[in-house]
């Protein structure tokens, strides 16, 4: 009896271990993950760093500032792979806490955030 539990106090945690993954990368990996095309791209920037610094291409915006923010993260399909960004990292990070919190399946962070995908020279989306 002793091993029939302990076996399915293994299978238990084992089952809540693979439910989310979560990392950070830096600008390079992060780079070659958009060009695989497999996941959503979201910057979590506000609209003014968004006018000021241009974006990744492709990204869409949710202000992780903005009142809206949690409310629009709940919308989004959490069986989806995500890749999200910010301006330094922090933001992104946050929002990688809270998007496993809710169940989310793939949250992949840019550790350095917009600041580190500029120094590395990639492609920038100006926004007018």
């Amino acid at each position: 009896m002793k091993k029939l539990i302990s076996i399915i106090v293994l299978f238990f945690a084992l089952s809540g271990i693979s439910q989310t993954v979560k990392t950070n990368v830096n600008a390079q990996t992060f780079k070659k993950l958009i060009e695989e095309k497999k996941h959503v791209l979201i910057d979590l920037r506000t609209d003014d760093e968004i006018k000021t610094k241009g974006k990744i291409k492709g990204a869409t915006q949710i202000n992780f500032l903005g009142k809206t923010a949690e409310e629009q993260i709940n919308k989004l399909d959490k069986q989806k792979g995500y890749l999200i960004y910010c301006a330094g990292g922090g933001r992104s990070a946050d929002c990688a806490d809270l998007m496993e919190q809710q169940g989310f399946k793939t949250i992949i962070n840019l550790e350095k955030g917009f600041s580190d995908w500029q120094k590395n020279g990639f492609e920038i989306e100006k926004i007018n």
